[in-house]
C-alpha cells in the first residue's frame, strides 16, 4: 500500500498506530492492575492488539516506500526509519499481552481463585510492554516530526 486517495499511506496509517499503541497500552495496564477492567475490556484488549499487530507492519512498509522515495535523506529521516522499525516488536509484545490477558480471564471465569502468579506475572508484563511502548511511538513520531517539519 502506497497510497490512499492520493496521499502517501504512510501519513495515514502512522496516526493509527500512534493512536492506537497508546490507547491499548493504558487498557492493558488497567487490566492487568483492575480485575473488573478486565472483565469488561479484555476482549476490547485483545481486538486492539490484533489491530496494531496488523496495522504496524502496513504503517512501516508504507513508511519503508517513503523513504525509498527521495534519494537523499536526512540523518533523523534515518533515525526515524531505524526507529519505526521498533514498533513492530514492541506490537508483537502488545498483542501477547493481550493474549495472556484473555487467557487470564478465562481461567479466572472458570475459578474463584485467582491465580496469583499469572495475575502478577501479566500485570509486571503489561506494565512493562506497555510503558515502553507509549514512550517508543513518542520517539519514532518525534524523529518522524523533526523530518517532516525540521529541527532535527
Amino acid at each position: 500500500m502506497t497510497t490512499i486517495g492520493g496521499l502517501p499511506a504512510h501519513a495515514l496509517l502512522v496516526h493509527a498506530v500512534v493512536v492506537l499503541v497508546p490507547l491499548l497500552a493504558l487498557l492493558e495496564i488497567s487490566c492487568a492492575l483492575w480485575r473488573p477492567a478486565r472483565q469488561r475490556l479484555v476482549w476490547l484488549v485483545l481486538a486492539l492488539g490484533i489491530a496494531v499487530m496488523v496495522v504496524t507492519p502496513l504503517t512501516a512498509a508504507a513508511g519503508q516506500w517513503l523513504y525509498d522515495q527521495d534519494q537523499q535523506h536526512q540523518p533523523i529521516t534515518d533515525i526515524h526509519a531505524e526507529r519505526g522499525e521498533w514498533m513492530k516488536y514492541f506490537a508483537i509484545g502488545l498483542l501477547v499481552v493481550a493474549v495472556i490477558q484473555a487467557v487470564q480471564h478465562w481461567r479466572e471465569s472458570r475459578s474463584n481463585e485467582p491465580t496469583r502468579v499469572l495475575a502478577i506475572a501479566a500485570a509486571i508484563l503489561a506494565i512493562l510492554v506497555g510503558v515502553s511502548s507509549i514512550v517508543v511511538v513518542v520517539w519514532i513520531g518525534d524523529a518522524g516530526a523533526h523530518a517532516v517539519w525540521g529541527g532535527g
